[in-house]
C-alpha cells in the first residue's frame, strides 16, 4: 500500500466501498463498526485524519470551533482524494462504488470532496456537517445522491449550517435527502442511523457491480 494515512482496510463487495470518515477525536476504527452495520458485505476504508489537536485526530486543521481553515482544509481535501484514488487501485475495489460517511469533522471534509473532486465519490452521508466553503460556481454534482443530517439542538453545528450546505449542493445538481431531529444533539442516534441505513439501501449499485 502507498505512502499516506493510516488505516483500516477490510475487503468486501469490491463494487460497494464505504469511506469513513470519522469526527475529532476518532481514529481509523471509530466508525468501523457502523459501517458494517450499515451496509453489510460492503468493504470499508477508514483513514485517520492527520492534524492533531490537543491530542485528537482530525482531518484538517480549525482557527476555533466553527471557524475553519480554509486553505489548510483544501490541501488536505486534495491529499485524502489523491489517497483515496490510489487506494482503489491497490486494494482492487471499483471507485465508482465508492461512498463516504462523514461525521463532523469527517463530514466537512467529505463535503470538501464533493466540491472539489466531483464524480470520486458516488454519494455521501453527511452527518452532522456545515458548510465548509462556497463551492464554486461551475460545481455540476450530476445527480449524486448525498444524505445531509442534522440535530435541532447540536451545540457545535446549528441546524441552519447543516441546512445551507443542502441547499448549496442540492443548487449544483446534487440529490439530496435532508435529515432532521429536532431533539438530537451533536452525537449520532438511532433515527440518524436508520435514516443513513435506508438511504444507502436506496443506492443503485456501481456500473460493474453485478450482484442482483
Amino acid at each position: 500500500m502507498s505512502e499516506g494515512f493510516i488505516h483500516v482496510f477490510e475487503p468486501g463487495d469490491p463494487g460497494r466501498t464505504l469511506l469513513l470518515l470519522h469526527g475529532t477525536g476518532g481514529d481509523e476504527n471509530d466508525l468501523v463498526s457502523l459501517g458494517r452495520q450499515l451496509a453489510p458485505g460492503a468493504g470499508i476504508i477508514s483513514p485517520r485524519g492527520k492534524v492533531v489537536e490537543n491530542g485528537m485526530p482530525r482531518f484538517f486543521r480549525r482557527l476555533a470551533v466553527g471557524q475553519l481553515d480554509i486553505p489548510d482544509l483544501l490541501a488536505r481535501t486534495d491529499e485524502l482524494a489523491d489517497w483515496v484514488a490510489t487506494a482503489a487501485s491497490d486494494y482492487g475495489f471499483d471507485p465508482a462504488g465508492l461512498i463516504g460517511i462523514g461525521l463532523s469533522n469527517g463530514a466537512n471534509i467529505a463535503a470538501s470532496m464533493l466540491f472539489r473532486r466531483p464524480g470520486l465519490l458516488a454519494g455521501a452521508a453527511l452527518l452532522r456537517p456545515m458548510l465548509p466553503y462556497d463551492p464554486p460556481d461551475d460545481l455540476d454534482l450530476a445527480g449524486a445522491p448525498v444524505l445531509v443530517a442534522s440535530g435541532g439542538r447540536d451545540q457545535f453545528v446549528p441546524a441552519a449550517e447543516s441546512e445551507q450546505l443542502a441547499r448549496q449542493l442540492e443548487s449544483h445538481g446534487a440529490k439530496v435527502e435532508y435529515a432532521f431531529d429536532p431533539n438530537a444533539g451533536h452525537g449520532l442516534t438511532q433515527d440518524d442511523l436508520k435514516a443513513a441505513f435506508r438511504w444507502l439501501q436506496g443506492l443503485k449499485p456501481a456500473a460493474g457491480d453485478q450482484s442482483p
